[in-house]
């Protein structure tokens, strides 16, 4: 068993990475692969207006809403998502997902250790 206390996360500013714009976002590893063979597991802020660009990922991706309200989106909707919240993304399917304009939003990230996300401009 292994413990992993919340002030032990490091904070990884993700704010000038290719994926994401309109604002700050960080990004806090809970899971990694040095730790699961299985699961990646992170807690990622968005600021308001913050949000990324049209992506997808090798492996299903689950988004678990801990803070604020946010919005998740494919080709064909946009959805509000907000605390308790839970967005399961197939793997391969094109969408997007931030921060409403009028708050900040926090969600914990569930993907395979080995995904890959394309990203599309």
């Amino acid at each position: 068993m292994k413990i992993i206390k919340n002030d032990s996360l490091n904070k990884e500013d993700m704010t000038n990475k290719p994926l994401f714009y309109g604002g700050q976002v960080s990004r806090e590893e809970i899971v990694g692969n040095e730790t699961s063979s299985y699961f990646n597991f992170s807690l990622v802020h968005f600021a308001a207006g913050a949000k990324n660009k049209f992506h997808t990922h090798t492996s299903d991706q689950i988004l678990f809403v801990t803070e604020g309200t946010g919005i998740v989106a494919n080709e064909s909707k946009e959805v509000n998502i907000s605390k308790g919240d839970t967005a399961f993304i197939p793997a391969g399917e094109k969408h997007w997902h931030g921060a409403v304009d009028t708050s900040d939003f926090t969600h914990i990230s569930l993907l395979h250790p080995t995904s890959k996300t394309g990203t599309f401009e």
